[in-house]
């Protein structure tokens, strides 16, 4: 056991000292939550994040709220494998690639708690969705941060109620720490 844990500990320290990507932690001020974006490989990174977002509601898992524009404020948990595909490019046009600057595809995973404030009804307390992204995440200037992008997911509530929402973004502006 001991072994297998020393080893496992060399091939991530190895991981880290070969990666273009670096372990960054973050506060976002959109959807307000604190973030640690931690190296994968050589161009990917696991970011995980928690905080109290907005957001909508998803068809089969709400009722309720009328027809207009429907919200929900709601503890969040995130968690997002990103793979960066152009990160030598941007190095090799002199572009930065600080703080994992670049484009990338990832899976991402979201559960939102019980709602804060809503003007619709969700049929559980919990929710979760998770799918494919295609996405930019930059940083400007000393250490302003900013992460958009989009995809389809497939959500379901605590009862297996769900479907597939064919486009959903998510926009982060904040701060590198």
């Amino acid at each position: 056991m001991k072994r297998n844990l020393f080893f496992l500990a060399i091939i991530l320290f190895s991981i880290s000292i070969y990666s273009q990507t670096e372990k960054v932690w973050r506060i976002n001020i959109l959807n307000p939550a604190i973030e640690l974006e931690t190296p994968m490989g050589e161009n990917s990174t696991l970011s995980t994040g928690v905080g109290i977002g907005y957001g909508g509601s998803y068809p089969k898992t709400s009722f309720g709220g009328g027809t207009g524009f429907r919200y929900s404020i709601n503890p969040f948990l995130e968690v997002q494998y990103k793979n960066f595909y152009n990160l030598k490019k941007r190095k090799n046009k002199n572009l930065s690639i600080e703080n994992n600057s670049g484009n990338f595809i990832s899976v991402r995973f979201l559960t939102r708690g019980n709602s804060i404030k809503s003007n619709f009804n969700r049929t559980t307390n919990f929710d979760f969705s998770f799918g494919p992204t295609w996405g930019v995440q930059r940083k400007y200037g000393k250490n302003f941060h900013m992460l958009f992008d989009l995809g389809p997911i497939y959500y379901f509530d605590s009862n297996g109620k769900g479907n597939i929402f064919p486009i959903m973004f998510q926009l982060n502006l904040g701060f590198d720490l």
